[in-house]
């Protein structure tokens, strides 16, 4: 078979371009088959590929085809091609961050499951693809978490006169233990809590303690306490009062739908919300327990500690009715041929509810040339200020501007708002100077794009309650909140597919294409795709090493680990990048099994450089993975020559491996291009980059791959 490929091989370019063949005149009316027929029919009469990989010399390699999840479970067409030519599958997607994670952070794994069971019903091993990369992420989620916390204070009157405490007098306060006031640690910018440290040595949840002054209620009615709470570790506390019937409750402090008698802190504020109503008298105390945890600091935010009665008379009146757009058509408007509307479920502030929309196709000549209105049930009053706050967000940046306006058109304006690509929170305040300001209008005339405005409060300013804080996350709680996502995902991942998968690409492509000796990052990208999570950003260049050790506790004992990338053919200084970052993972307690080379080539790829990085990547002694191979044409319609070429180049990918890389560290190779991409597809457009045409006939590249493995 090996001198008959090569003879062939040798003549597929002459064979292809001689397919026409001359008339013969004969008695017998006999029609030679064209050459063309006779070739394909040469390249059908090979065996399928696995059966070129003598598994008795080489036991350990491992031919893989990546798969269509869906495509492959479905067991078509493709799953037989698959099961017949491949020992292991890799998906192409499905199994990644993106396709599972949901937007509630929970995993879907039934379209992973029914791979397992398609590839377990066929003897077909399945390969990880992949735990840790930057792409095909449920980015959304992942931000979403990362967004400052929102607290909007109650529109009720607080019983808990807090006027002392803010400017620094805690005349009515008592406390236990070391409690302070501590300024710029609460919440809001520039905002103070009450900094409570425990000691080393506690003997009683008390012995840590702040209690409030006397707070006065109406007996029969029900108060809602709310307060935000975080510490410096992981820690423990309690409320208890003076003067319930039961001064030592269990609640559900912190919604979480049981309740307990204590509560969990952690570095970030947590919002501890409930109500009480066993009364005894006309008032009460509230008292917070932290004497449990040791040498931890406890924050109590002092600007929305907050006990009220819920059914009591709010303290603002928003003027503008479904100001949230959860119901209703949204506002009026006119100009430049915009539209506007209320957008679809999850579009609003925080990735939730509706948001009201506004499009402009260009910027026009003047701002009000394009408007929305909002129209009071009465004319607002003169000389009376009014406070506006919204959020808003675009799909690009510009200005908008909203103002209170009359009939002749006359107005105070707000001023102008900048918009961004991120939700923003603006408030703002104007004046009404005439007697019949009876709408609210936005201008949109110097913004081009789409406009996105939710949460839309106006109010008297003269009236106190529902006041909004925006708290901004603090590198470290990120990297807290993305490190305990990351162990998460993956924990989950691995322990469900453990009796399936025994190797993993546990970090995907982690170098960065233009400092190859660098971690790629998202900082400052301003192309970012919306799939695009850069963990490395907020857990640095140690998140690899956490990956490779959660893969390794969850899964089983003996599971391969590998760190992948591409390019490393084509830039040798990126394959030293990925070769030195795997001596620095386990300098760092990693333990790295093998490197995956990518080799997304075309035929006129370096063989030069193939060549050296197989040396390189064999050096290591790690296992070295061919993960995802295929070459391309370069050209939607090649020739006979061209398609010799192709298949030479995966020969010699296959010849280079086998010379460089010692058989004990091959794991073998798969291949990501198994059939040409058609001209409209997203990977590889119109490259004819498969070892089978769209048709699922062979190509010469079979030949030239067959003939890569016959050498191993």
């Amino acid at each position: 078979m090996k001198k008959r490929y090569i003879s062939f091989l040798g003549g597929v370019v002459l064979s292809l371009m001689t397919s026409c063949v001359d008339y013969v005149p004969t008695d017998e009316y006999q029609v030679e088959k064209p050459e063309s027929i006779a070739l394909q029919e040469e390249i059908n009469a090979y065996q399928t590929l696995k059966s070129y990989v003598d598994s008795t010399a080489h036991p350990g390699f491992i031919l893989g085809g990546a798969v269509n999840q869906s495509e492959y479970a479905d067991k078509g067409v493709m799953y037989r091609l698959i099961n017949s030519n491949f020992n292991e599958i890799t998906a192409g997607y499905g199994m990644k961050h993106g396709a599972i994670v949901q937007a509630d952070g929970s995993l879907l794994l039934g379209g992973v499951n029914a791979l397992f069971e398609a590839a377990t019903a066929a003897g077909t091993t399945v390969y990880g693809h992949t735990l840790c990369w930057h792409a095909n992420q449920n980015a959304g989620y992942l931000n979403g978490l990362l967004e400052p916390l929102v607290v909007n204070s109650p529109a009720f009157a607080n019983e808990l006169d807090l006027s002392g405490a803010m400017s620094g007098n805690l005349t009515g306060w008592t406390s236990q233990g070391d409690m302070v006031l501590s300024e710029n640690d609460g919440m809001g910018e520039g905002t103070s809590a009450f900094k409570l440290t425990a000691g080393a040595n506690l003997s009683a949840p008390e012995d840590l303690q702040l209690t409030t002054p006397e707070i006065t209620i109406e007996p029969g009615n029900e108060y809602e306490i709310v307060a935000y709470i975080k510490s410096d570790r992981a820690a423990e506390g309690r409320i208890s009062f003076e003067g319930l019937e039961n001064n030592e409750p269990e609640m559900d402090w912190m919604g979480t739908g049981t309740a307990s008698s204590t509560f969990q802190t952690t570095m970030s504020w947590k919002e501890i919300r409930f109500r009480v109503s066993d009364f005894q008298g006309e008032t009460f105390k509230i008292k917070f327990d932290l004497g449990y945890t040791p040498g931890a600091s406890h924050y109590l935010d002092i600007n929305n500690l907050y006990v009220y009665n819920p059914n009591g008379e709010p303290m603002i009146n928003n003027l503008v009715m479904n100001g949230d757009f959860e119901s209703g058509t949204g506002w009026g408007g006119w100009g430049n041929g915009s539209t506007r509307g209320i957008t679809e479920e999850g579009m609003g502030f925080g990735g939730e509810g509706k948001a009201f929309y506004v499009t402009n196709p260009s910027v026009t000549g003047g701002f009000w040339e394009v408007q929305t209105s909002y129209g009071f049930a009465e004319p607002l009053e003169n000389g009376e200020a009014y406070k506006l706050s919204f959020w808003v967000k675009g799909d690009a940046q510009g200005i908008i501007r909203p103002e209170l306006q009359s009939p002749d058109y006359s107005s105070n304006g707000f001023g102008q708002v900048m918009v961004t690509q991120e939700w923003k929170q603006v408030e703002l305040t104007t004046t009404a100077t005439a007697d019949d300001r009876s709408r609210l209008i936005f201008s949109y005339g110097e913004y081009a794009g789409t406009v996105y405005i939710d949460n839309v409060v106006l109010s008297s300013a003269s009236l106190s309650g529902g006041s909004t804080t925006l708290v901004q996350k603090t590198p470290e709680e990120k990297e807290s909140i993305i490190s305990g996502e990351l162990e998460r995902w993956i924990s989950e991942m691995v322990t469900n597919s453990a009796e399936h998968v025994k190797a993993w690409d546990v970090v995907n492509e982690p170098m960065d294409d233009n400092n190859p000796s660098e971690l790629k990052t998202g900082i400052g990208k301003t192309d970012k795709a919306a799939d695009e999570f850069y963990w490395q950003d907020y857990m640095g260049k140690d998140y690899a090493v956490k990956a490779f050790q959660w893969a390794r506790e969850y899964g089983n004992p003996d599971d391969l680990h590998f760190i992948n990338d591409y390019n490393l053919e084509y830039n040798l200084d990126k394959c030293q990048g990925i070769i030195d970052y795997v001596a620095y993972l386990e300098s760092q307690g990693a333990q790295v099994d093998g490197i995956g080379t990518q080799m997304h080539i075309g035929i006129d790829s370096n063989k030069q450089n193939i060549a050296k990085m197989f040396e390189m990547l064999a050096a290591t002694g790690k296992l070295i993975k061919v993960s995802e191979l295929d070459v391309r044409v370069n050209t939607s319609t090649p020739n006979a020559e061209i398609l010799g070429q192709q298949a030479a180049m995966y020969k010699y990918v296959v010849d280079m491996y086998n010379e460089y890389v010692p058989k004990s560290q091959q794991y073998g190779i798969t291949v990501w291009g198994i059939k040409d991409s058609a001209d409209d597809a997203s990977w590889l457009p119109g490259e004819r980059q498969g070892l089978w045409n769209q048709n699922l006939n062979r190509k010469p590249a079979y030949v030239g791959f067959v003939e890569g493995l016959q050498g191993l």
